[in-house]
């Protein structure tokens, strides 16, 4: 059987949403973070080829990266919703998403959260040029690239209740890390309605509740990190 190697406020909640919204049998095992690091006990380090989340194991197999998870686990179930097919009219619209929550949107949130560890951990008077030229690539390429991405989330949203379509799939389920971690940070607050109302829909669906009651956290509250 498959097990979902959990650790605590990270991507592999992903992972276990797939698994709720499927009905599929599988085994979790939960880890929680160094208080000290907030990284991954070692004995989660020794299950991932690069020491983060999310791992499945399945049988002999183990395997890391979640999108390559999700289509792993997706293949034992040719018949769901959650992957539209070739030629389903929503098949292009979920693979765009389904990519581009990790090609687009992550790669993005990755690169200014590097930046802002590199400005808060490099000392004064270095870390005050640092800033000026962090802020001109934040200026010029991450947040117009960020801001064109969200734009086109709301537009897409506007017009078909989930990425994916009329129906819950997988793209919606690998892009429920990086929009919370957006959430979190103020980004919707008081704009974009229909990305606003995705939260909501997601959050009333019952495989979200479920997943939230095994996750066993009080609330959401998603960080990049391993």
């Amino acid at each position: 059987m498959l097990t979902l190697h959990h650790l605590e406020y990270s991507q592999s909640f992903r992972v276990l949403w797939l698994l709720e919204a499927l009905g599929a049998p599988y085994e979790l095992k939960c880890y929680n973070r160094d208080p000290e690091t907030n990284l991954a006990p070692d004995e989660y380090k020794a299950l991932s080829p690069l020491g983060t989340a999310p791992v499945v194991t399945d049988g002999d197999l183990v395997l890391a990266e979640s999108n390559a998870i999700i289509d792993y686990i997706l293949d034992s179930h040719p018949d769901s919703t959650l992957r539209p097919g070739a030629g389903d009219k929503d098949r292009a619209r979920h693979l765009f998403w389904f990519h581009a929550a990790q090609g687009s949107l992550m790669s993005m949130q990755g690169i200014a959260m590097v930046l802002t560890l590199l400005e808060s951990r490099t000392p004064w008077p270095i870390s005050a040029l640092l800033k000026a030229i962090f802020g001109k690539v934040r200026a010029m390429f991450v947040n117009p690239r960020l801001d064109t991405l969200f734009e086109l989330m709301e537009s897409d949203l506007g017009k078909l209740p989930f990425f994916g379509g009329d129906n819950l799939t997988a793209a919606d389920i690998t892009l429920v890390y990086p929009m919370y971690a957006a959430r979190d940070k103020g980004t919707f607050a008081g704009k974009y309605p229909n990305i606003n109302a995705w939260f909501d829909r997601i959050e009333a669906l019952p495989s979200f509740i479920a997943a939230r009651a095994k996750d066993d956290r009080p609330h959401i509250a998603f960080r990049f990190s391993e």
